[in-house]
């Protein structure tokens, strides 16, 4: 599995998502936001968390415009996997690849804890080491996390069964709890909450590895 970590002036999670990918067994480059191309191979491009351009403008926003995100929207469009999360999940729904949008959380506070997850579906690369109605804990960090989408895009994603993960309690105000979508492929996962900082006993829980090892899993075997 050859993985790519996205770098922007802001990302602070990056270093925890290219670990994560390492332990699932993955070959990690990090790459550059002002690159304009990915390494050639790469299987799956991995958008963390942070504070990209420091969230002017909206969360994402201008990280979408970097020369690198043409190239994440291309191999996407070719079929390749992305995972963006948190940060990430902004700027996934800011180029379009994935709908809605993350608005400010419905308490107006930053939220930085642990919450709980039900796997909505375990039909995905992302959640196939799951079982669906499992419940995770995976720490969240975030302030713009409240996920928005009519309610037409919200009955789609549900007729398609597209929403990755609920939340048990609601933390953000999101729309119909949902902590994390499938896109149309399902090749492309955008969420809040940090499977990458749940993989270490010693980090207080490791129920992000299996999303990792999900990944490896489906990768090797394609």
């Amino acid at each position: 599995m050859r993985a790519a970590v996205i770098v922007f002036p802001g990302s602070n999670c990056d270093r925890d998502m290219a670990v994560a990918f390492e332990r699932a067994g993955a070959d990690v480059r990090m790459v550059w936001h002002k690159d304009d191309h990915l390494p050639e191979g790469t299987d799956i491009v991995g958008v963390p968390g942070g504070f990209s351009f420091g969230d002017y403008l909206r969360c994402g926003a201008i990280a979408a415009k970097s020369p690198i995100s043409r190239s994440i929207v291309a191999h996407a469009g070719r079929g390749g996997y992305v995972l963006g999360v948190c940060n990430g999940f902004q700027v996934l729904t800011e180029t379009g690849l994935l709908p809605g949008a993350l608005m400010r959380n419905s308490n107006l506070k930053f939220i930085c804890k642990p919450v709980d997850l039900t796997v909505a579906t375990a039909s995905s690369a992302f959640t196939s080491a799951y079982r669906q109605g499992q419940n995770v804990t995976v720490p969240v960090a975030h302030h713009d996390g409240n996920y928005q989408l009519d309610e037409a895009t919200l009955a789609q994603l549900e007729a398609e069964d597209r929403i990755a993960f609920r939340y048990v309690d609601n933390p953000n105000g999101s729309t119909a709890d949902i902590a994390g979508v499938l896109s149309a492929n399902r090749r492309v996962l955008g969420m809040m909450p940090h499977p990458e900082r749940a993989i270490d006993p010693a980090h207080g829980g490791t129920d992000g590895v299996a999303m990792f090892r999900s990944l490896a899993e489906a990768l090797v075997s394609a």
